[in-house]
Parts: C-alpha cells; structure tokens; sequence
C-alpha cells in the first residue's frame, strides 16, 4: 500500500469524484469529500461515503466564502491535508455563437475560478508544511478541440496554462503539481452539460443545429461499444499519480482508451521538451523541477 494521506477532493459527489474517493478510502487513505449540498441533494451519497470511512465538507467551488470555509473545515477534520484533488467541473454541448458571455462565465467559474479559488485556499497551509499535492483534472480537450464543445475546450485550456504556471512557481517551495487529461467517459457528467441560451443564434446553421446533439449520440454509441473505456480508470490513474514519492511524478497524466491517448501523450511529451528548451535558454530549467528538500522539512 502507498503511504497513508490526507487528501481532499472536490466534486466527490459523482463521476470521477466518487469513483477516486472511494478507490482512495480503499487504499487506506484519509479523504475529505468535498460536494455541495451534502445535507440534502447529496446526503445519500455523502452517508455512503462516510460509511467508508470518509469524511464530508460541503464547498461550492464557485463561491469564496464557502470555499475559505470548506478549506478550514477540512483541515480541522483531517488535521492537515497532503493532497488536493481539483476534480468538479461541468461540460458543454453546443454550437459556440450560441453561447453568450454568462453562460461561459458559469463554466469558467468551475472550471476555472473554482480550480483557482481552492488552490488559493489551501496554498497557505501548503506553503506552512512546506509539501503538497496539487491534482488538477483537466481533460484531453483541453490539449485539443472538437466541435460543439467550445466554452469547455476554452476552460480546460486554462487550467492547463494555470497548471503550469503554478508547477513552476511553486517548485522551489516542495509544493507539487500535476494535471490528469482523461478523454471522454460515460459518467453522470454527459447528463448535466451545459446548452446555449441563445437559441435565436441558432437560425443562421439550419441543419447544422441539430449536429452537436447527433455528435453526442454518436459519441455515447461508440463508448457503449468500448467497455475498456471504463471511468475507473481516471479514478485509477489519480491514486496511482498521488502514491508516487514528490519529484517522480509526471506533471501531465493521459487516460483514454478512444483512440486518443496516445497521440496526445506525444504532443504531451513534444511541449515537455519544447518547454525544458526554452526555460534553459532563459536560466530558469530549475522552476521545471520540484524541490525535493523543501518538501522534506515538513
């Protein structure tokens, strides 16, 4: 078993979330399971989870207050915390013009705003013990775009850039970070995503307005039809980047059984070099590596 962690994880409410946490209780580490609502909409499932041993906060990423709040809880109830998993997130499923400015604003503001809220929370109590993980779930359209999902393709690539940014500004201090890339899975995710509001946009596509709902249909057909395209894999993939010791784990991790995976675990592995490259050029290679002695003075 890899060593025993305290790990708070967000959305744990379904999808991934549930899957990782509970794949996390098993392995014997201490989880907060961080959802809305868990006194009514999700009791069920945070009684489940602590059934397992797990404990529950209750933050909505897109909220300060009750991200500071849900922070502090966690703390108190686990006595620290290790790890941070960034797992909530929502998805799309339209034509891009149809989108207007609120309704990319309420993606960006979980996608986005809220993987930044909760790092900002938990950073200074990251920096106190002078270790951390920082688990960032983006997804493989974040590295790519395929038509219809335009506003989440834009929000993933932002939590890559921000992943990035922290990785090497925070190495110096032992605090890690690292991004998970899975294609696209059948969860509960693909029953909740987001349509545009502008609707009158619409007319100016004729046929093609109905293509982002064929897309998803062809897309739910060929996922019915691959069963090793399982989500326990994502979830697989968390733990197994959190049980790595600090300074071996890779920054992007690719989970994809689509087809998909491979050619972007390439590019992954392109950008890596470019970006070794270019940050020796300019003296700063360091900032790419993390510093394993500050994460030791915990």
């Amino acid at each position: 078993m890899s060593k025993q962690q305290n790990i708070l994880i967000t959305g744990a409410n379904s999808g991934f979330g549930l899957l990782t946490t509970k794949l996390l209780l098993q392995q014997g580490h201490h989880v907060v399971a961080s959802m809305r609502d868990p006194n009514h909409r999700n009791a069920q499932t945070a009684h489940e989870i602590k059934q397992l041993g797990g404990m529950v906060v209750d933050i909505d990423v897109t909220n300060e207050e009750s991200v500071t709040t849900g922070i502090t809880e966690a703390i108190k109830l686990a006595g620290h915390l290790d790890v941070l998993v960034n797992n909530a997130g929502v998805g799309v499923l339209g034509l891009q013009e149809a989108f207007t400015t609120d309704d990319i604003k309420s993606v960006f503001e979980i996608n986005v705003f809220g993987i930044n809220r909760m790092i900002r929370a938990v950073l200074p109590h990251f920096h106190q013990r002078h270790s951390g993980l920082i688990l960032n779930v983006s997804s493989i359209l974040g590295r790519m775009t395929i038509p219809f999902y335009g506003p989440y393709n834009a929000s993933k690539w932002a939590v890559e850039a921000l992943s990035e940014n922290y990785r090497t500004e925070l190495s110096k201090f032992g605090i890690d970070v690292t991004i998970v890339e899975p294609g696209g899975f059948p969860t509960e995710f693909i029953d909740r995503l987001i349509k545009p509001s502008d609707t009158v946009r619409l007319e100016h596509y004729g046929d093609m307005a109905a293509a982002p709902q064929a897309a998803l249909e062809g897309f739910e057909q060929a996922l019915a039809a691959n069963p090793t395209q399982n989500p326990q894999l994502v979830a697989d993939a968390i733990a197994d980047v959190i049980a790595k010791t600090p300074g071996s784990r890779p920054f992007r991790t690719v989970v994809d059984k689509m087809g998909m995976g491979e050619p972007i675990a390439a590019y992954n592995e392109q950008l890596a070099t470019i970006t070794k490259n270019i940050y020796q050029a300019f003296g700063t290679a360091e900032m790419l590596e993390l510093n394993v002695k500050e994460n030791e003075k915990k």
